[in-house]
């Protein structure tokens, strides 16, 4: 068995494969058909005109599903983990699970309102996705602290609490710097700039908040990568219960085949 194959860790690699590439491929496409300067434009602006906008939102499409499904197995693993005594991680669990939701939610926020057409909207789920999920990978670090050592070792708790500085100092990074352009370079809608030159006022804060930006993604990335050997411990199961020993309704009819109650099903096309 392959190690995709055991367990659900495949939700997890999945959701880092495919968010990798939802990051990468409109790049790309975007570079290459001249869309965007090569020097890390911002993630939303490589996936703002056709053919890469098309590209980019169902691909951001599916990484809302995949984080929604991470982040509430994840949620069920450690409350199936923690006694009722552990008031504090249990209560950490739930605050991680919706902020995960949230996080999620704003992608696909930020999939269906791109940058230069409803600004307002794509800033929200901007906002959404990387503050919530700072948060979310905060408080999942925390939820680690507190199952040591009776479930994980320390440096599964080491490694998690590294990623959520990581993710911490990158967006405070990017946020000052994104405000900086903004206030410094009022007579130009920053939005709907996709090329910038290097002698321009603002292009050093703009290249700042971009690659920051660009950091955070990948630091996102990088947690969920710590979440594949727990995954691995966990099995997917489905029961169906059957609710009755019939498939139809009983009403009237008593006594078909020897069941009293019973009727047989209508045929097709009778009255």
């Amino acid at each position: 068995m392959w190690w995709f194959q055991q367990g659900l860790c495949a939700l997890p690699a999945g959701l880092v494969v495919w968010s990798s590439a939802t990051f990468i491929f409109p790049y790309i496409t975007a570079v290459l058909l001249r869309h965007v300067d090569p020097l890390v434009p911002y993630i939303s602006d490589s996936g703002t005109q056709p053919p890469e906008r098309c590209l980019f939102g169902v691909m951001l499409i599916i990484s809302c599903f995949l984080g929604t499904a991470t982040t509430y197995v994840r949620y069920k693993q450690v409350k199936a983990l923690t006694s009722w005594e552990d008031r504090s991680v249990r209560r950490l669990n739930t605050a991680g699970l919706w902020l995960g939701l949230g996080s999620s939610f704003g992608m696909c926020i930020v999939a269906n309102f791109q940058k230069t057409i409803v600004i307002s909207l794509h800033v929200l789920g901007a906002a959404m996705t990387f503050g919530l999920g700072t948060l979310y990978i905060l408080v999942q670090a925390a939820v680690s602290h507190g199952m040591q050592p009776h479930v994980h070792g320390k440096d599964v708790f080491w490694v998690r609490l590294g990623v959520a500085l990581w993710s911490l100092a990158s967006v405070i990074v990017m946020f000052l710097s994104s405000v900086i352009v903004y206030v410094g370079v009022p007579d130009i809608d920053i939005a709907k700039k996709l090329h910038w030159l290097p002698q321009e006022t603002g292009y050093a804060a703009h290249l700042v908040s971009t690659i920051s930006e660009w950091s955070l993604a990948f630091s996102f990335v990088a947690f969920f990568l710590t979440y594949i050997r727990d995954f691995q411990k966990i099995s997917l199961r489905a029961e169906a219960v059957l609710q009755s020993t019939h498939l139809y309704n009983t009403s009237y009819n008593a006594g078909v085949r020897g069941r009293p109650g019973e009727r047989a099903p209508l045929l097709a096309g009778s009255l």
